[in-house]
């Protein structure tokens, strides 16, 4: 299957905006990167993928307008637009990743690398096919060591937007009891299912299709390491009661200057922010519910 690659080269206070526009078309998810020279210095790049399908020509004719509407609001560059196989596509992550280690014991290893484990390594084998999710993003590795300090043997766990199951996976492995991984673009949810399987934690690990309706029970620890608008319509929609009493929030995917929004939303819904990260240009918030 062949993929339509829309990137543009921008300022960080920019790319969440053209994030969210993206957000409207592309259900397989949008990938904010660093630039050549690194997140605090020049622009970042902002990604998104679109099957080549029958829907293909309609769907960018709206994404280019949409993105000319945001562009008389502030300026932005012109899309890039390539197609990619979807081997190509696996075959240019394969080239950015390389074995990590995050936290105190976190490894991830992508599954096409070897790696002996040292003692008390934790090790994630991980194969994003064309989800998102890596470990090399600072909003996912801020996400996975705040799992490693807070996720206790036998706790439930809920992912929200788990792209390539890392989280999910990572949780199960730290000892949670049970975790639910939930994402609404389907190639996720199957790759999430595979790397459980992968990781022999499938019993743990149930991955469904869907967003926040879909988790219907309340968790002692919620991750959601999405787009900070996300977080915010989330937190209207009833996030906190996913968040059991005396549980904890983790939320990144928030660019700098967007974490006042995002914090006052949480305390609207009945979350108290607990502490505030930062890493670069992101920042991840932990937020508790009262017991």
């Amino acid at each position: 299957m062949e993929w339509l690659e829309i990137s543009l080269a921008v300022e960080n206070e920019t790319a969440e905006a053209i994030a969210g526009v993206l957000s409207f078309y592309v259900p397989h998810g949008i990938a904010i990167e660093a630039g050549p020279d690194g997140w605090n210095a020049g622009p970042v790049i902002v990604r998104a993928y679109l099957p080549a399908d029958e829907n293909l020509p309609a769907n960018r004719r709206r994404i280019e307008e949409a993105l000319w509407h945001l562009g008389q609001i502030r300026p932005i560059p012109t899309p890039t637009f390539r197609t990619l196989a979807e081997e190509d596509w696996a075959e240019t992550w394969k080239e950015q990743l390389s074995v990590m280690h995050i936290g105190q014991h976190l490894v991830i290893r992508p599954s096409w690398l070897e790696y002996t484990p040292a003692p008390g390594d934790i090790v994630i084998q991980l194969d994003p096919g064309m989800a998102f999710g890596t470990g090399l993003h600072p909003t996912t590795q801020m996400c996975l060591v705040a799992l490693e300090e807070l996720v206790r043997p036998g706790m439930d766990v809920l992912d929200l937007g788990c792209g390539s199951g890392i989280l999910a996976i990572a949780a199960a492995r730290l000892g949670a009891g049970r975790v639910l991984a939930v994402d609404n673009d389907p190639i996720a949810v199957k790759t999430a299912q595979e790397n459980a399987v992968a990781n022999g934690v499938q019993e743990t690990v149930r991955v469904v299709h869907g967003s926040l309706a879909e988790a219907e029970e309340s968790y002692d620890l919620v991750a959601a390491n999405i787009l900070a608008a996300v977080i915010v319509k989330m937190a209207q929609e009833g996030l906190a009661r996913r968040v059991r009493p005396g549980g904890i929030l983790v939320a990144t995917g928030i660019l700098g200057g967007q974490e006042t929004e995002v914090v006052e939303a949480l305390e609207r819904g009945g979350l108290t922010l607990a502490e505030q990260r930062r890493v670069e240009d992101w920042v991840c918030l932990l937020a508790r519910r009262a017991q």
